[in-house]
């Protein structure tokens, strides 16, 4: 398994992982319907180097983009395979992000996260600090965890 920069090219690739991704939770047609916007990935997010894709034989196992200006950053998407889960694929991007956000002078980067993404985030090291509003889904509440950069060497 490698790790590479996203490729403007490939942003329709990554969106219809990130709905595949999504969708593993059960949730409903309507609920993906209504985060679609939320999960495309543009081909102008993928610039700048700020989009990393795990890849292995030339298919793609998930991504992660980070978000935001130092010193506080996001952690804006992070999917990885249904069927790779487990693989440690998220763990390779995560830390990798965490790393290169390091290098680009954040101190912190929270994450707005899925409920069942919750439990692998504080496992990385995250802790939940709130609670934050759904951008696609009006009354529903993510976890807003942060993680301060300092705990990854």
């Amino acid at each position: 398994m490698k790790l590479r920069p996203g490729r403007p090219g490939e942003a329709g690739a990554l969106t219809a992982l990130a709905l595949r991704s999504k969708a593993h939770w059960g949730y409903d047609e309507v609920f993906m319907a209504a985060c679609r916007d939320e999960l495309t990935v543009r081909p102008a997010d993928t610039a700048g180097g700020r989009t990393a894709v795990a890849e292995e034989g030339g298919r793609v196992l998930g991504f992660t983009t980070l978000s935001g200006e130092p010193p506080e950053g996001a952690l804006g998407m992070m999917f990885v395979e249904p069927d790779t889960i487990g693989r440690g694929v998220g763990r390779l991007l995560f830390e990798h992000t965490m790393a290169q956000a390091r290098r680009l002078g954040f101190e912190a980067l929270t994450i707005d996260a899925d409920p069942n993404a919750e439990p692998f985030y504080t496992a990385m090291g995250a802790a939940r600090i709130g609670a934050t509003p759904s951008h696609s889904i009006p009354g529903r509440d993510l976890p807003l965890l942060r993680i301060a950069l300092g705990r990854f060497s």
